[in-house]
């Protein structure tokens, strides 16, 4: 929707990143870069909340990382590998996953550009587990690895609902989590980051499951999708240099209304940093 066809010209790119090799519950969230997209026609160009449309702005679909199924390391080496060059090439990077895990390589391409990053997680899941089933490099440990790449303190977590005694013990010592907390603890943290740069990863799975049934491990007790988009606006505030969309799962729906908020977050995201 509105994509330019040149991508020399254009500052923002999207990347599709259909991995899903870690998925602990349902797997799918490798069709939704596809379906996001091919959905992303039901909306409008324009948004009535910035009053900006995306055909004022220049931004590229790249398409798809090829990944190779089932090898995690080599799926990662290439995610990072082209996020890196993208960055590198002043590229603005806008992901739609797959799992939450793709956000690791991503974080670490930015990490290399900006050394003072700090990453805000919108999720319903801390992620903060040394391993999961035996698997340190997993969709349920990601964030742990995100804190050893970018330092203590330098994570801030929102929407968290769902973590073991473990996580929350990692969580106080090292990262910022605001249990069952969204959009009225968004004054301190933005003022806690002040002019840093920000990655910003979104877990659909924040939402509750009324208003995002198409995910992989589904939280009830969640966010709503207009306290989500507030959310984002909001964010708009900060330094916002990455943005990824994760964890979007089309086989677990009817009438595409997760992928269709997914098209519709990415078109906010895209106007908003």
């Amino acid at each position: 929707m509105a994509s330019s066809r040149d991508y020399e010209q254009c500052p923002k790119v999207i990347i599709g990143i259909p991995m899903d090799a870690t998925t602990s519950f349902r797997p799918g969230t490798r069709l939704a870069p596809y379906r996001v997209r091919e959905v992303s026609e039901s909306i409008e160009e324009y948004s009535v909340y910035q009053d900006k449309s995306l055909e004022e702005i220049d931004f590229y679909d790249a398409g798809d990382i090829i990944i190779p199924f089932g090898n995690v390391g080599e799926s990662l080496r290439r995610i990072e590998v082209v996020t890196r060059g993208l960055v590198q090439a002043g590229k603005q990077v806008y992901a739609i996953g797959g799992e939450h895990l793709v956000s690791l390589p991503l974080i670490k391409s930015y990490r290399h550009r900006y050394p003072d990053l700090v990453v805000i997680q919108l999720d319903a899941h801390a992620d903060l587990r040394s391993d999961y089933l035996g698997e340190s490099l997993s969709h349920a440990s990601v964030m742990r690895h995100v804190v050893e790449e970018i330092g203590d303190k330098n994570l801030y977590q929102l929407g968290i609902r769902s973590a073991t005694r473990d996580e929350l013990k990692f969580a106080a010592e090292r990262t910022n989590l605001y249990l069952d907390q969204l959009k009225n603890v968004l004054d301190e943290v933005i003022a806690k980051i002040g002019n840093h740069p920000v990655y910003l990863t979104l877990d659909i799975d924040v939402l509750d499951p009324a208003f995002a049934p198409g995910t992989g491990t589904p939280e009830a007790g969640g966010f709503s999708s207009r306290e989500l988009l507030q959310v984002v606006h909001r964010l708009g505030e900060l330094q916002v240099v990455g943005f990824d969309l994760v964890e979007i799962s089309p086989p677990y729906e009817k009438g595409d209304n997760t992928s269709i908020l997914g098209a519709k977050l990415l078109r906010e995201a895209l106007l908003a940093y």
